[in-house]
């Protein structure tokens, strides 16, 4: 499994979990506002020790409660199975991050006992996805994984960057339509992080957002904004 960077304290990550974030290296995607590119495009990385990052989780498993699994994309890694089981052996609760192209694998790691939580990106409406994503996706991969979250065997978020670029009041509604039922629902603001994989990505104003969350929560009442006072 290749690991890319490694956060030994996050209050933010893991919701309501004092943590620390794994992150791997590489993705399946291109969303143009990704904001790891170097993670994602495997550029200016310097891949870390498996066994060395298990060492420090040991040496801190009485100070931290959880661990998020991010990237680029996790359940590209080879291993990332075998990964969680020596974290859970360590006590920790699991956080994984996902774009949900891989539900068989998702699956398997849920009914293992692997994951405790997981948070899918949704990148757009079905209609905008590819361009969104940058690349052609496998729709019914994605459709699979949102319909096997759905079910809660997992605790789960779903979760939609908003940009200026790729989102607009249709693509928002079609996506809420999509999305219903869901138990968790954030519309994040997108933050230019200096590391982006196409620069010329913007986000849209505070009130732009919160009509966008307003059209949300018609079909999902207990959607919220997330990064946005």
């Amino acid at each position: 499994m290749k690991i890319g960077g490694f956060m030994k304290l996050t209050l933010l990550d893991y919701p309501e979990k004092v943590a620390c974030t794994v992150f791997t290296v590489g993705c399946n995607f291109r969303c143009p506002f990704c904001h790891n590119a170097s993670l994602v495009e495997q550029r200016d990385c310097q891949e870390l020790s498996v066994d060395g990052v298990l060492q420090v989780l040991k040496k801190r498993k009485h100070i931290l409660e959880g661990m998020c699994l991010t990237g680029g994309e996790p359940l590209l890694q080879k291993g990332v199975d075998d990964f969680l089981r020596k974290v859970k052996a360590l006590g920790y609760k699991v956080k994984l991050d996902t774009n949900g192209s891989f539900p068989q694998k998702l699956m398997d790691l849920v009914q293992e006992g692997l994951v405790d939580y997981v948070a899918m990106d949704i990148k757009n409406s079905m209609d905008m996805y590819n361009q969104t994503a940058g690349c052609n996706v496998d729709m019914d991969s994605i459709v699979r994984s949102v319909d096997s979250l759905k079910q809660g065997t997992v605790d789960y978020e779903f979760r939609t960057t908003v940009t200026k670029n790729f989102h607009s009041e249709q693509s928002i509604r079609q996506m809420a339509q999509w999305l219903q039922g869901a138990k968790r629902y954030y519309l994040q603001q997108f933050v230019d992080s200096g590391d982006l994989i196409d620069n010329s990505i913007t986000g849209v104003d505070d009130n732009t957002l919160h009509n966008y969350l307003q059209i949300v929560q018609e079909y999902i009442p207990h959607a919220v904004l997330r990064g946005i006072d």
